[in-house]
């Protein structure tokens, strides 16, 4: 995968370029991008400032790191199903009793 040579900062600074007169061609070629980047990232990023961008970015590492404990948590409780079914027992989870019966060798 192609690293990313523009944050998303930089990369609305230069559609805003566009707002200000420099014509799209020049913009193209003063920084180096081609017709399908220009526009890929004026669907993406058109009508979006340096603060939205930002809330973007914070809701996706918010956002990553609930997945990451949702993960964990299932797989918790995953374990102390196990364990219960070993031993043989019950375990409530969401107002309901769940039994296991032991296991039998």
């Amino acid at each position: 995968m192609a690293r990313r040579r523009f944050t998303p900062e930089q990369i609305v600074a230069i559609l805003r370029e566009v707002e200000r007169g420099l014509s799209r061609q020049e913009l193209l070629r003063k920084h180096g991008i081609g017709e399908q980047t220009y526009y890929r990232w004026k669907r993406m990023y058109g009508g979006l400032g340096v603060p939205e961008i930002r809330r973007i970015k914070q809701l996706e590492e918010e956002n990553r790191k609930l997945k990451q404990l949702v993960g964990e948590q299932a797989m918790v409780i995953q374990a102390q199903r196990e364990v219960l079914e070993k031993k043989g027992g019950c375990l409530r989870v969401d107002g309901k009793w769940w039994e296991f019966s032991s296991v039998v060798g």
